[in-house]
């Protein structure tokens, strides 16, 4: 009985998969396979692929992406994402059927990401909101606003001369160890209660350099409203040719949803070599410097990128601020000269004013802002104007005097009035001072207040003022955030607080000169 009911059942189910097989139709898919023809430093060629795409992504073994750069009648240049000595010529390389993106969301926030979407922080696996092209086009000129909120860096030098709009492309430029990286990092540090979203984008930096800021973003807390995208020396040119479109990316997601984003471009130098280092390896003809002929349109449909969107369009912004590097101070060399003439503005970092010592030591003569001007505050204004001017004025009697010439007495003064200027426009890296504190310390420079206090103790007295700033009442300082200039009842309760302040400093240099 046992095994009759053991055939019977035996039976059922080979019934039942006989009717299965028969039900089934196999569906047959067609895949393009190709195979590497040759390798070579972060480049490969493959065949066999007819019908791919112009930086259409392609696998290969071992989960090596690359991008299709070069589409040739019989073979296709394949820039490669990722490390690429395990391949071989005759590996199999699969089309993916979409071009190179990127994850983006809000779980992006304080992580430190590969241009590809890794987290290099050890940290847990990112979950994408959704993914993105890393190659987009600019955002219409109908679709876009006029700058007209202004980007706090915290210096003083760059916010009351050079001022920056959410908005807008400023670059900063200087030779080797000038600063430029710190003046990006004051900026990404000032913007903590701003609501502004920052991104720092590292190409081909050196690994220690990378986390020497990762630790700085991390100690201070701006880790937790930035997002870092590295890429280091010694990764394939093809991640670094990525990093800064993969970032712009991440920054126009949060820009669609309306929030004001900063990001970092460290540096362009580096990505542009990197590009360079390509299109020789994959035969494209060379031009001024070996730059291939497209080197001005990478960057500029990359910093195009940045704006200001209307409001039925989210109202969001992006400000670039890319970093290049000069050579033995040649502003006008190719790649420099390319990116004045993108962005909307620079910022000139001096080695001779580093040298002495002025840091930031940046070349107010040199450095413009084309369109931050509409976007100061008012309060700014009030001062802006008279500063640049004297600390100009200051700058040619100052070369004039080294000569040795007798100097009036008005002329004498000119140049110790300038001399405080440039005293009270230095800064301390990784201290950016409220909009209150520069306000209060500028409108005492120009009034002459710190004529009197001895050069020595300039940055003792400026302490001192920062300080006595947080007295000032709370109403004046809500009208420095708004377009209201100042009045005169603003600017005389401004002035004798800081007069107040400097007493002492001012009442020391008397006794001096009585003893004398």
């Amino acid at each position: 009985m046992i095994a009759n009911s053991l055939t019977d059942a035996f039976d059922r189910l080979f019934s039942s998969l006989s009717e299965t097989r028969k039900a089934f139709s196999p569906e047959l898919s067609l895949h393009e396979v190709g195979r590497i023809t040759s390798i070579a430093t972060g480049i490969a060629k493959v065949s066999g692929l007819p019908n791919i795409g112009f930086e259409e992504l392609v696998k290969f073994p071992g989960g090596v992406f690359g991008i299709a750069f070069n589409i040739d009648e019989d073979e296709i240049g394949v820039v490669l994402l990722g490390d690429y000595w395990h391949l071989h010529t005759g590996d199999e390389v699969l089309r993916t059927g979409r071009v190179t993106d990127i994850g983006v969301g809000n779980a992006l926030l304080g992580r430190v990401i590969d241009p590809l979407g890794r987290p290099l922080d050890a940290g847990l696996p990112i979950e994408f909101t959704s993914r993105l092209p890393i190659e987009r086009p600019a955002p219409p000129i109908m679709d876009r606003a006029a700058v007209t909120e202004p980007l706090q860096t915290g210096l003083k030098v760059i916010d009351a001369l050079i001022p920056i709009g959410r908005g807008q492309r400023e670059l900063i430029l200087g030779d080797r160890q000038t600063g430029k990286t710190a003046i990006a990092l004051d900026t990404i540090l000032n913007q903590r209660d701003q609501n502004v979203l920052c991104i720092y984008c590292a190409i081909g930096q050196r690994a220690s350099g990378v986390a020497k800021v990762i630790a700085t973003l991390r100690e201070t807390g701006a880790l937790a409203y930035t997002v870092v995208v590295v890429t280091e020396g010694n990764d394939p040119p093809g991640l670094a040719y990525i990093a800064p479109y993969a970032a712009t990316s991440i920054g126009e997601y949060f820009m669609q949803q309306g929030r004001d984003v900063l990001i970092i471009y460290d540096d362009l130098t580096h990505h542009a070599r990197a590009y360079r280092e390509l299109s020789l390896l994959l035969r494209r003809p060379p031009g001024r410097e070996a730059f291939p002929g497209d080197i001005f349109y990478i960057h500029s449909r990359l910093l195009e990128r940045a704006t200001r969107m209307l409001p039925e369009f989210g109202g969001g912004s992006l400000t670039a601020l890319p970093i290049v590097e000069t050579e033995a101070q040649n502003m006008s060399a190719y790649i420099p000269t390319n990116l004045i003439s993108i962005t909307d503005g620079q910022i000139y970092l001096s080695p001779s004013l580093m040298e002495l010592g002025i840091l930031p030591a940046v070349d107010v003569g040199k450095s413009v802002s084309r369109v931050g001007g509409k976007a100061q505050l008012a309060a700014y204004r009030v001062v802006a104007g008279d500063l640049k001017l004297a600390y100009a004025q200051f700058e040619e009697l100052e070369t004039f005097a080294r000569f040795g010439a007798r100097l009036d007495e008005n002329t004498r003064h000119i140049i110790e009035h300038g001399r405080r200027i440039r005293a009270c426009l230095k800064q301390n890296e990784f201290t950016p001072l409220s909009v209150t504190a520069q306000i209060t310390v500028l409108l005492a420079l120009s009034d002459g207040l710190f004529d009197a206090i001895p050069l020595p103790e300039m940055s003792e007295a400026e302490a001192t003022l920062w300080e006595a700033a947080e007295l000032i009442p709370a109403e004046i300082i809500n009208r420095f955030h708004t377009a209201q200039t100042l009045s005169d009842d603003d600017r005389d309760t401004i002035i004798a607080t800081a007069r107040q302040a400097l007493f002492n400093f001012q009442a020391a240099k008397a006794v001096t000169e009585n003893h004398e």
